[in-house]
């Protein structure tokens, strides 16, 4: 069985950016990537996606996202950035290897993966909370195509065709309006809960730094602060069926975790009913899908873009280190067990490239600091 001081599971970029500080540090790992490529997992997003988040306050560590991808960098240059951050900081990357479980034995870590077993006496895991596409249970049949968002890429396939998005978060407001902009002869868009809606730059100043500058806030000032900024830049949508949210933007973000609506033309699309907006889905039957407020609609095509999950049970469910929500109970600095950290599970306002980069740092430091004890079970295991 082939054995490693340090095993990192994911070469996204917080995977990456704990690889690299350990690096730094002259403590080397390995990096574990199920797909093809460090960042594989962006390259799957639709082609359309740019970060919400600007190049400048996206970078990794020590290794500034060139000038020439643009302010907001889109999906293929995030990937080959991330591709050259792993080569420029000499970071083993194992691809097309998944790993499937993580198991404690002999004071190390045994992953079964799918090349074959492996042995570390430390692991982190940076697979992300977006990993697994989510799709509801919805009763009934829909006779007609039903994808969830990770599964569409460009509007042609849906050009003259009768569309219904689910899901008012970033991804659904983005294929919405792409759908709507490639020609679909109609597009709708299911809204559960109206979203909190911000634009991407206000007077030139990104919304990331916005959420970053929230932190510092009183509590108690953000909810309103936020629903004063809302009114001020966002035009009443309640006719259009996207009223403004009785509560602001933290205790939205406490009660599901989720980001705001980055505004990049969804208002826009919405205003002028290139979008239409209608109520949740309740189910299918057949050619019509049902809504909550007892209507029926006949698409031909449904895209739910209802999210994703860490999917982190079958790799680590039965070590007792996950919370109800299936996220890790300690992440982003200690460790969740003797030698197995985790890194970038938090949802954040600040930014995921950034904020994780900041995890990765506590992380790779914490890492560090207990090295003296994974150097001796490293020692063990090899014998030397």
């Amino acid at each position: 069985m082939e054995t490693r001081e340090i095993v990192v599971v994911g070469a996204g970029s917080a995977g990456l950016a704990t690889a690299a500080l350990l690096r730094r540090r002259g403590i080397g790992s390995l990096v574990l990537e199920a797909g093809s490529e460090p960042g594989a997992a962006w390259r799957s997003r639709y082609d359309r996606l740019r970060l919400h988040t600007p190049r400048l306050l996206s970078g990794l560590p020590g290794r500034r996202i060139p000038r020439r991808f643009g302010r907001w960098v889109g999906r293929d240059d995030l990937v080959a950035y991330l591709q050259w951050y792993a080569d420029v900081e000499r970071v083993e990357v194992r691809t097309n290897v998944r790993v499937e479980r993580i198991d404690s034995v002999d004071e190390a870590w045994e992953l079964e993966t799918s090349a074959g077993p492996l042995r570390a006496a430390t692991v982190v895991v940076a697979t992300g909370y977006n990993a697994v596409p989510f799709l509801p249970e919805w009763p009934g049949d829909f006779v007609g195509e039903l994808l969830h968002s990770s599964d569409y890429r460009t509007p042609q396939p849906f050009q003259r065709r009768d569309v219904l998005v689910v899901g008012a978060g970033n991804s659904g407001a983005e294929i919405a309006q792409d759908v709507a902009d490639g020609g679909a002869a109609r597009t709708r868009l299911s809204v559960r809960t109206p979203p909190q809606i911000v634009r991407r730059a206000t007077a030139g100043v990104p919304a990331q730094v916005l959420g970053m500058a929230f932190r510092r806030l009183p509590q108690d000032w953000i909810d309103p602060v936020s629903k004063a900024m809302r009114k001020a830049a966002i035009p009443d949508l309640a006719a259009q069926g996207l009223p403004r949210p009785e509560h602001g933007l933290r205790t939205a973000f406490l009660a599901t975790g989720t980001v705001p609506i980055l505004d990049v033309g969804i208002v826009g699309a919405v205003r002028s009913g290139r979008v239409e907006v209608v109520a949740a889905v309740a189910g299918f039957e057949g050619s019509e899908v049902l809504l909550a407020d007892g209507s029926r609609i006949t698409p031909e095509a449904v895209i739910a873009a209802t999210g994703f999950r860490a999917g982190l049970e079958p790799l680590a469910g039965h070590l007792d280190v996950l919370g109800p929500r299936g996220l890790p109970l300690r992440t982003d600095g200690p460790p969740a067990l003797p030698g197995l950290w985790f890194v970038g599970f938090v949802p954040t306002l600040g930014g995921q490239l950034r904020d994780g980069s900041i995890a990765a740092r506590r992380v790779a430091a914490a890492v560090a600091a207990a090295r003296s004890g994974s150097r001796e079970a490293y020692t063990a295991m090899v014998g030397t």
